[in-house]
């Protein structure tokens, strides 16, 4: 059986609020990403689901628990691992070309032989569709494009895996499914390892090999499931209707057990074409 690449063990993680007792976000929550494996990471507002994968990132530290990957301790920002924000933190007085290459000299990131640096970034920008565009500053994108130069900023440090908080949330229905297909050719193609921070029922189903549901205060797992059909996947068919329908009745039953953490946190939501 294959190794893990990623593995998370007893996270716990809770933040300090001034004149306030820490308030704990994460306990006990473990975590196996296999190689080439896509998992989504489900639930509603506040149970720590970005700060989840900031953890796994090494962006944050957990209070306890540990993260490796290949079996060596992640103390750090990993150059086999990169992050895909759901803002595409495009820099301004860049163009697309010099902001898609932004990042792969950083000091924790392999030296790149002579023309690799340029080559990797050409390569990525054409790999999502934006060939042509490279010359162009972020203002003149449209929020779709945006999206895709983030992707392809993380592409071009080849990474084993990715780590992706809720990267399509903001785009209009059709471009958001456009870059839900891109993302699953990339991932299939390379057979790059992901972990996927989503709200949205239907998206978890249509790109992930394994569904992770978050609940309750603090987090905690409270479900998962194992996506057997092929892609394209159709978020109608009999089985994935099954599994929405399991998702939502225990989020369901989760809000009823802990009503004064959802009378706190009135956004908690989820969204879903239920």
């Amino acid at each position: 059986m294959a190794a893990a690449i990623l593995e998370a063990d007893d996270i716990q993680l809770s933040y300090q609020r001034p004149g306030a007792a820490p308030h704990t976000v994460l306990r006990n929550f473990s975590l196996r990403l296999m190689p080439g494996e896509v998992i989504a990471v489900l639930g509603p507002s506040g149970v720590g689901k970005s700060s989840l994968l900031r953890v796994l990132a090494g962006l944050q530290q957990a209070d306890r628990g540990s993260v490796r990957i290949r079996d060596e301790p992640l103390r750090g920002p990993h150059p086999r691992s990169s992050f895909v924000f759901q803002d595409p933190c495009l820099l301004p007085w860049l163009t697309l070309e010099e902001n898609v290459a932004f990042g792969l000299d950083f000091k924790h990131q392999p030296d790149l032989a002579h023309g690799e640096k340029p080559a990797r970034v050409h390569a990525a920008i054409d790999e999502v569709g934006l060939r042509g565009a490279g010359g162009r500053y972020p203002a003149e994108l449209s929020g779709g494009m945006a999206q895709r130069a983030a992707l392809a900023r993380s592409l071009a440090r080849q990474p084993e895996i990715l780590l992706l908080d809720e990267p399509f949330s903001a785009l209009d229905e059709i471009t958001r499914g456009d870059m839900q297909a891109l993302l699953q050719k990339i991932t299939a193609r390379h057979g790059t390892a992901a972990v996927l921070v989503t709200h949205d029922i239907d998206e978890a189903m249509i790109l992930a090999d394994r569904i992770v549901l978050i609940g309750d205060s603090p987090g905690r797992r409270i479900g998962e499931w194992a996506m057997s059909a092929e892609h394209p996947r159709d978020p109608l068919s009999p089985e994935l209707s099954r599994i929405r329908l399991e998702i939502m009745k225990l989020l369901r039953e989760h809000r009823r057990a802990a009503p004064s953490e959802h009378a706190r946190n009135p956004a908690a939501s989820i969204e879903t074409a239920a």
